[in-house]
């Protein structure tokens, strides 16, 4: 935010023009990211969920991460927007507790569900979604159909989760190559699209405490150079 102005029923805020508007603009669309823009993103914002939960004089737990609030500038550079469902918390004090369910369907921690403490970890969760998401160029919270004996329905999050975890215990790194967005063609990192997808595995783990915290995440992609 630039400034503001509030004088008797007129108020106003003055924001930074973002250029590239928000990431799920330029992920779900014709107007896709290249790979390079995607990765410098993906450290984008965990640069900025990161200094949320581990510099701030009060930790501040995000709660709505998803692309609509990942704003864009002309150099991709990414900001994290809409802290409207936002929680402080003191450092060492104790776990937020909320009395009803915030976020979007699809982003939201399990642990939502289940009324338990929150913590900076539903953050985590939410970032996982994403980067998952820009690596997979769709919505994960989409439903598709299983085909077979008694159709049933599922999320392409457990869809990609399943294949995954069926995947990721072959030796060689071919099965990546199914889990990146197929227009880009194959162009693309492949050991950056490795470390980002299981990265993004770990963070949308259901148990919280074997999610990564979002610090250690910053350095995990920050040293992953492209072949």
């Amino acid at each position: 935010m630039w400034g503001f102005s509030s004088q008797e029923k007129h108020k106003l805020l003055v924001y930074e023009y973002v250029q590239n508007q928000s990431l799920d603009k330029r992920l779900f669309s014709s107007t896709f990211l290249q790979w390079k823009e995607r990765f410098n993103v993906a450290i984008g914002i965990v640069k900025g969920l990161a200094y949320l939960h581990h510099e701030c004089l009060e930790w501040v737990i995000h709660c709505y991460v998803k692309p609509e609030n990942i704003l864009l500038d002309e150099s991709f550079e990414p900001k994290i927007a809409d802290f409207g469902l936002a929680k402080l918390s003191q450092r060492g004090g104790q776990n937020s507790e909320f009395t009803r369910i915030r976020g979007t369907k699809g982003y939201m921690a399990p642990e939502w569900a289940s009324s338990l403490p929150v913590t900076a970890k539903v953050d985590v969760y939410s970032y996982g979604v994403v980067v998952l998401e820009m690596a997979r160029g769709i919505r994960l919270s989409s439903i598709v159909v299983q085909e077979g004996e008694g159709e049933e329905e599922e999320s392409e999050l457990v869809k990609l989760l399943r294949v995954a975890k069926m995947k990721s215990q072959e030796e060689e790194k071919a099965w990546i190559e199914e889990m990146i967005d197929p227009r880009l063609g194959g162009v693309f990192s492949r050991k950056q699209a490795v470390t980002l997808v299981e990265m993004g595995l770990r963070c949308v783990d259901e148990d919280r405490h074997k999610r990564p915290t979002m610090d250690s995440v910053v350095q995990l992609l920050i040293d992953c150079e492209p072949e």
